[in-house]
């Protein structure tokens, strides 16, 4: 696929204009996202997704466009488990309900920017070590399986990780939140506040998600352009997917597993095509293996089953078992 620069720059500007607007619509006076906003909101992203997608079919053709379908897909699903730990920290914080969108809205933004150098530096190690294939595949099975033999059945606590301890060592912060303020002076000493802590709490948090992720996209394109786009659409819905769900998301219980399924699937067909593709010298004499690969219609369909199934056994679940939700969900009902 061959991308120009102008159409990286065009793509890359009608994307941060896109979360100009959104910003200023929504925040120009903050407020509590009420589940209709939300679903406009979301409606508008994907619909926003679609025609890109339509696009890239009307211009590079239907091969491209599955592919990015595939891995925007595979990335908003995925971002959906996100959402949980998203939860947990707007919780642990006590983020008030009035500031949540802004919160996610730059820590999403920050989360795109490491992950944009993320996809640079994968795209940069798949075109010149074929074989880095199988240490996503591999990666990605052994995440897949640590994913579903998780015990659910305990109730989430957020740790703060590495670059959240490093900020608090840097800047001093104050107990309570200053409105949506970042930063403020106190005496003349400058402090951040909860709401820049949790900004790059939010930020942190998805680049981790982002090591299951990456890899997992790919597996499905290994055009730059359409991993990072897939990546960009799926986070800027992502905000509006959150207040959104609300309660819905503990009622997804199954969620985990069915990720599982899809990270496996991802990783065995990476790991297929590495050998189908495969150069190195100490395996069958460095020719490539007669084995299958799995196209990416048969993988846009298998995602897109295995949510399905998904979501409906983890709605019938709940129905029949109420206490099987996740506990989380009452302290963000709480919340809201």
């Amino acid at each position: 696929m061959n991308v120009p620069a102008w159409m990286w720059i065009a793509t890359i500007g009608g994307l941060l204009v896109l979360l100009a607007v959104d910003l200023v619509i929504v925040d120009r006076k903050p407020h509590e996202v009420t589940i209709g906003e939300a679903a406009r909101w979301v409606i508008f992203y994907v619909a926003m997704a679609a025609v890109f997608g339509l696009g890239i079919w009307y211009f590079s053709g239907g091969q491209y466009a599955t592919e990015f379908f595939a891995g925007y897909i595979t990335e908003y699903s995925l971002s959906v488990d996100n959402l949980f730990i998203f939860l947990i920290i707007m919780t642990t914080f006590k983020v008030p309900a009035i500031h949540q969108h802004k919160v996610l809205l730059i820590g999403i933004l920050l989360a795109l920017i490491m992950r944009g150098i993320f996809i640079a530096a994968g795209a940069a190690l798949i075109s010149q070590f074929s074989w880095v294939f199988f240490i996503f595949g591999a990666f990605l099975i052994y995440t897949g399986w640590q994913l579903a033999r998780e015990n659910h059945d305990e109730e989430e606590e957020y740790k703060e990780n590495l670059m959240l301890r490093m900020v608090r060592k840097v800047f001093p912060v104050t107990d309570d939140f200053h409105g949506s303020r970042s930063f403020i002076k106190i005496d003349g000493k400058r402090f951040v506040t909860p709401m820049f802590i949790v900004m790059v709490a939010i930020g942190s948090t998805d680049l981790l998600f982002a090591l299951d992720s990456i890899p997992a996209i790919f597996g499905l394109t290994k055009e730059p352009f359409l991993v990072f786009t897939a990546n960009a659409f799926a986070l800027m819905g992502l905000r509006q997917l959150y207040f959104l769900l609300g309660g819905l998301l503990a009622k997804l219980v199954y969620l985990s597993i069915g990720l599982s399924v899809i990270l496996g699937f991802i990783g065995v067909k990476l790991i297929l095509e590495a050998l189908h593709t495969n150069t190195l010298s100490f395996l069958n004499g460095g020719e490539p293996f007669n084995v299958p690969t799995i196209g990416i219609e048969v993988s846009l369909s298998v995602i897109i089953g295995v949510l399905a199934i998904t979501t409906i056994a983890s709605l019938l679940k709940v129905r029949r078992n109420p206490d099987a939700a996740k506990h989380i969900g009452a302290d963000v009902d709480a919340n809201h």
